[in-house]
């Protein structure tokens, strides 16, 4: 809180700060200037010790309902729901370093009704959205907590996941993954008319919120808006899907859990190692270093890119030293299917 300052009108002003927003409180004297601020500072208070964690959350969430993305708004509901709920019920003002420590350890230690743990990324989510939650009252201490490790799988090689899903339905969205580095909401995001002249451009994206399927027009990062060269042997399987032969419409038109849920039904058949779709990228990366391929064009073929690489390196996308890389890459996995 501020000292009382006289105005050139003769009134006292007092400047307070509450929930990181200045308020300025004004009276004819000095006294009453002081007092004003303190009654609204304990009001404030008051109300504060009465909003749980769950409660803050829920209020951050709402407020960015209309400007954040719907699989954003769905992830943090997922959080809400899921994550810390032993914080939810408690006051944000009886939370301490400790409280929140205490808690994400033993959500680190958690073990998830399909047997696993929480990923470093879902905890990472977790403090980001605990800490914007609390954040909007003020409350500004840094979060510390000690994540999960990250659990490495095996991977499968390429032409096992192959020989699993040759001749299914899933065997595009699978080599557009495996081969072209592209995720489940870029595959099925997809359209006929997104290939000009053997050229793919992504352009969008379709993801499912709360079981609803959702296209973005654009993608997350720039860099994620990225072309690739169409392999033969990936556009011969375009050519045969409905959207190709109309000239327009989504390639893949199957939803996110039915991919997924075929995916890992083909790898158990061929008694193959559990792997998730977005492995396939792993998958992807994995061959690429096997080639060594120099890090500017694997991280601008998957879009792994931070924002002044992307700049310094995205005009160079089909340089001559790219058009070669995809030459490499392209005749490894033909290599495979062949």
């Amino acid at each position: 809180m501020s000292r009382a300052r006289q105005l050139p009108s003769g009134a006292w002003r007092v400047q307070i700060y509450l929930d990181g927003k200045r308020e300025s409180i004004t009276r004819d004297t000095e006294d009453e200037a002081n007092y004003a601020a303190l009654e609204l500072k304990l009001e404030h208070k008051r109300k504060l010790e009465n909003v749980t964690v769950g409660e803050a959350i829920d209020a951050y969430i709402n407020a960015r309902d209309e400007v954040l993305s719907p699989t954003t708004i769905a992830g943090y509901r997922k959080i809400r729901a899921n994550r810390v709920q032993d914080l939810m019920d408690v006051s944000i003002r009886e939370l301490s370093q400790q409280t929140v420590q205490d808690a994400f350890n033993r959500e680190a230690r958690r073990i998830t009704r399909r047997g696993k743990r929480p990923s470093p990324k879902t905890q990472a989510d977790t403090r980001g959205l605990l800490a914007s939650a609390l954040g909007q009252y003020g409350l500004q201490f840094k979060i510390t907590t000690s994540a999960a490790q990250k659990q490495f799988k095996n991977l499968s090689m390429p032409d096992q996941v192959w020989e699993a899903v040759k001749g299914t339905p899933i065997e595009l969205p699978v080599l557009l993954a495996m081969w072209l580095s592209f995720s489940m909401s870029e595959v099925r995001g997809i359209d006929a008319s997104d290939i000009k002249g053997g050229i793919l451009t992504l352009r969008h994206a379709v993801v499912d919120v709360d079981g609803e399927r959702v296209e973005k027009s654009a993608m997350k990062e720039y860099d994620r808006a990225r072309q690739h060269e169409v392999p033969l042997c990936i556009m011969a399987l375009i050519e045969q899907t409905d959207a190709w032969k109309a000239g327009k419409g989504k390639l893949v038109t199957l939803s996110g859990q039915a991919i997924y849920k075929r995916f890992v039904r083909r790898l158990e058949k061929f008694d193959l190692p559990h792997m998730s779709f977005h492995q396939l990228r792993a998958v992807n990366a994995s061959v690429m270093l096997m080639l060594g391929v120099p890090d500017k064009y694997a991280m601008e073929r998957g879009g792994w890119r931070t924002d002044t690489i992307m700049k310094s390196a995205y005009q160079n996308t089909f340089s001559p030293e790219r058009k070669e890389v995809d030459k490499r890459i392209n005749a490894y996995f033909d290599g495979v299917i062949k």
